[in-house]
């Protein structure tokens, strides 16, 4: 027995997942995982805007002007010096968040490489 074989057997051994028995260690370790099929209705918009192509100066402008770098709606209500209550950023709610941010990051990138502007003012 070498090494890798011990060690395998000891890693399934003591681990808490469940192991069925007739398989070899190998064939447990790299079987894959069956997981539930979940709809994603959103996965084309998800795409198209992760394939949407940053190349002109103009839709960067407007892209970087419309997608904001902070969330807007993070707020703290304060009275008398007290903070009443805080109102945390709504933008992770949204579903698409994460592929405007990443838009937003193609244009900046896109602005600042290619076209060699100054983009302090969009940060």
């Amino acid at each position: 027995m070498n090494v890798s074989q011990c060690t395998t057997k000891k890693l399934i051994l003591s681990s808490w997942v469940w192991i069925s028995p007739g398989k070899s260690p190998s064939e447990r370790i790299h079987s894959p995982v069956k997981s539930k099929k979940t709809i994603d209705l959103l996965q084309p918009v998800r795409q198209w805007f992760d394939r949407l192509k940053v190349d002109n100066r103009q839709l960067a402008h407007r892209i970087c002007l419309l997608i904001p770098a902070q969330c807007p709606f993070e707020r703290e209500v304060k009275l008398f010096g007290r903070t009443v209550f805080y109102i945390p950023p709504l933008c992770k709610l949204n579903p698409l968040y994460d592929e405007f941010v990443a838009l937003r990051f193609r244009s900046l990138c896109y602005l600042a490489d290619e076209c060699g502007e100054d983009i302090s003012a969009y940060c």
